[in-house]
């Protein structure tokens, strides 16, 4: 039996990125993510790393620019407003192709709202919040050892695609402990002709974003949006008691979680119900809904917000003539299963009967 160690959520995902090669890492105090930027101030210098507070949240995406220039592994991580406030160097980094890995442990929001958990930047993560035409892979862990596991896929990915890879978790997956197995990872290498060395005795290379000539830019956006379909390969989702499903709830994160017991209650009392948990966000399992469309005709969106999710589902079982119910909690407090459990039961009757 692997040995387990019992581990914080913020802690494991901090543990997964020096594991995953990880050398640098830049970021700010924001609640509730702070556990990260601690571990790695403590830790990182035990791998002759560098840790570095910055001024600002700002600073530290600027500084995650150019570490991951050199072709260092490097990371920042914040929470919801904290992220906002990089927005803008998301889109550098995505415009100069270059890799790197930004951890979200959301808050509560609008505004400052609170620090409860919240799925409410599930648009800023998979639509690109900041300007311009691009895209972030996004990988949404349920446990705390996906928050280990994934970290460490978000950085091979990075490289992959020379592009920026999202973790989106919340406070929640943030805060609890669980027990986590550790592992050896080997970081996959990828071409890297591109990254900046100096001169060393020929002529430097570049890394820009800015494209002024005639149709110079229009072409590196197609190029940009080529990549972004091939990042589609990378689909990844879980999917509990869908044989024999009459009525299929789609769920990420920590709320996918509490789901999973809620979706047995509904089994116990005979009711038809499958659970599927999206964990890329981007790109999204559109084709695998669609394929479980075929035989589904009723599903059911829950999340910690007022519905976002539930757009990419419509979008990929709406054609199909099936019915898409909805159920979103604003942020504030945890769900509990009994309650998720009552609403699909709702659902159920009024569907199925």
């Amino acid at each position: 039996m692997p040995e387990k160690t019992l581990v914080l959520g913020n802690e494991a995902i901090a543990m997964g990125a020096i594991e995953a090669g990880c050398r640098f890492y830049f970021g700010y105090p924001i609640t509730p993510q702070n556990e990260i930027p601690e571990y790695m101030a403590r830790h990182l210098p035990e791998v002759r790393g560098t840790f570095i507070q910055a001024e600002s949240e700002i600073a530290s995406i600027n500084m995650l620019l150019g570490a991951a220039a050199t072709g260092a592994r490097a990371m920042t991580s914040s929470s919801s407003p904290g992220i906002s406030l990089k927005q803008e160097g998301i889109s550098y980094m995505c415009g100069s192709m270059i890799p790197g890995v930004i951890v979200n442990m959301s808050r509560s929001g609008p505004g400052l709202g609170g620090i409860s958990p919240s799925q409410g930047d599930y648009f800023q993560a998979t639509r690109g919040g900041g300007h311009g035409d691009y895209r972030t892979i996004v990988l949404a862990p349920s446990s705390v050892q996906e928050n280990y596991d994934l970290t460490m896929k978000a950085f091979d990915l990075a490289d992959k695609y020379r592009n920026p890879v999202v973790v989106l978790g919340d406070a929640l997956l943030g805060q609890m402990k669980e027990p986590l197995v550790k592992r050896k990872h080997r970081p996959k290498r990828f071409q890297n002709d591109w990254i900046l060395t100096g001169a060393k005795g020929r002529r430097p290379r570049f890394l820009k974003s800015l494209y002024l000539s005639e149709g110079e830019l229009t072409e590196h956006n197609w190029m940009l949006f080529k990549k972004y379909q091939k990042m589609r390969r990378e689909v990844k989702f879980e999917t509990v008691l869908l044989k024999g499903a009459k009525l299929v709830v789609v769920a990420f994160g920590s709320v996918a979680r509490i789901l999973k017991t809620s979706v047995s209650m509904a089994r116990e009392k005979g009711m038809k119900v499958g659970l599927f948990r999206p964990i890329t966000l981007y790109p999204f399992p559109s084709a695998e809904l669609e394929k479980i469309s075929g035989s589904v005709k009723n599903f059911m969106a829950i999340e910690l917000n007022t519905g976002q999710m539930l757009e990419d589902l419509k979008l990929a079982v709406g054609h199909t003539r099936s019915h898409v119910d909805f159920y979103g909690r604003p942020p504030g407090s945890i769900p509990s299963p009994d309650e998720l459990f009552q609403q699909i039961k709702k659902i159920y009757s009024k569907r199925i009967g």
